[in-house]
């Protein structure tokens, strides 16, 4: 199995909770937080960017 390059999110700044992504040859994309590398979402960027569109268009409120 080929190793991931793990990158971690640019929104992340100096904080240790990031959470980092990883690409891998067959363009699966990775996902995890840092406090826990064992958990690894998998996902495509379809659906990734249908997951991110869609928490921009109906942001959570402190109120709920």
């Amino acid at each position: 199995m080929r190793t991931l390059h793990w990158q971690k999110s640019s929104y992340s700044g100096d904080s240790s909770n990031c959470v980092n992504i990883a690409a891998s040859p067959t363009g699966t994309l990775h996902l995890r937080e840092s406090d826990e590398p064992e958990t690894v979402l998998t996902t495509t960027p379809a659906r990734l960017q249908a997951l991110i569109r869609g928490l921009k268009d109906h942001p959570m409120t402190a109120n709920r």
